[in-house]
């Protein structure tokens, strides 16, 4: 007979959610490393032949969106309106 070391129902279900939560990890890192070609791709069209910078690479477009985001927040702001 074979045994299953997860089969009570406690740690199967926190298994599940480990695994459930590295999955969704590596998908938005993927995402995240997926959306670096349209930054690249878009600089070394329009910001080289406009201001004559450096092209860039891929890693470094990532790391730009990667500054970007850490630095620039949304700001939401809600207005009240007068009644």
């Amino acid at each position: 007979m074979k045994t299953n070391t997860f089969s009570g129902g406690i740690m199967e279900s926190m298994w599940w959610r480990f695994l459930a939560g590295v999955g969704v990890m590596a998908m938005m890192a993927a995402f995240g490393l997926l959306m670096a070609f349209p930054i690249m791709w878009c600089w070394n069209f329009a910001v080289v032949h406009v201001w004559g910078l450096p092209t860039l690479t891929w890693g470094q477009a990532w790391c730009m969106s990667f500054l970007s985001q850490c630095f620039i927040k949304p700001s939401i702001t809600e207005q009240k309106r007068k009644s």
